[in-house]
């Protein structure tokens, strides 16, 4: 899975209006650094022994949509990406491997950027650029993408027990410094519905559409196992 961020740095963020915000799950430790710090140091260390790159979070069709939606808006092979949470960087993979030349990923946990460069390496894409970043720092160090993609970065953040609605604005706040104006924010999400991501994300960026994911019936209702959403900033 892709890792979430600590919330220092951010005391000045403003709060999400948490009559906005109803969480309908419970903090869990999927939500702190130490649990993904440990969980890709057994990953960077399996692949160091057998060559599993580890679980790719979501499936191989989370990224292929992604992927599908970029060819057909036709997002330029050198437009500025940037992987949130970048996790195993297997979407880097796929995304050098369809061409785009101009890739960064980001994550907290050190063992994760480890993991990373090591499979991009093996597959001849160490070029693209792979940092340790806390991504909740708003110190304006990432500036200027024109994409940002999060696939279960935001979910976990969700899941910290502590400052989480803190954490929550701070990403927006990093992501609003991250992206070009008018740049395009992509984000999959188990844990909110398009409904909730709407309302999160309201200040600051455009619904641009909605990707087309799997739904289920349960209990005579509708629903969509994952949410994909495609967002542009404003000015």
């Amino acid at each position: 899975m892709e890792s979430i961020e600590s919330t220092r740095g951010c005391s000045n963020t403003s709060k999400i209006n948490e009559d906005l915000v109803k969480d309908d799950f419970t903090p869990s430790k999927l939500g702190t650094k130490e649990y993904w710090d440990d969980a890709y140091q057994r990953e960077l260390q399996t692949f160091k022994d057998i060559g599993d790159v580890g679980e790719i979070w979501f499936g191989e069709e989370s990224m292929d949509r992604v992927l599908r939606w970029m060819e057909k808006e036709e997002i330029p092979e050198d437009a500025a990406i940037l992987d949130i949470g970048t996790g195993n960087g297997v979407l880097l993979v796929e995304l050098a491997k369809s061409g785009y030349t101009n890739l960064t990923g980001i994550d907290y946990s050190a063992a994760s950027v480890k993991l990373a460069r090591s499979v991009l390496q093996t597959e001849d894409f160490s070029n693209v650029e792979v940092k340790e970043v806390d991504f909740l720092s708003c110190s304006g160090e990432l500036s200027d993408f024109d994409v940002c993609i999060d696939k279960g970065t935001f979910d976990a953040i969700s899941l910290n027990p502590e400052n989480t609605e803190e954490g929550k604005a701070c990403y927006i706040q990093s992501l609003r410094g991250a992206l070009k104006e008018e740049g395009l924010f992509v984000i999959t999400s188990c844990n909110w519905t398009k409904e909730q991501l709407l309302q999160m994300f309201s200040q600051g960026f455009d619904f641009v559409k909605e990707l087309p994911t799997p739904r289920f019936q349960f209990g005579g209702k509708t629903g969509n196992s994952v949410t994909a959403i495609i967002f542009k900033r404003l000015h």
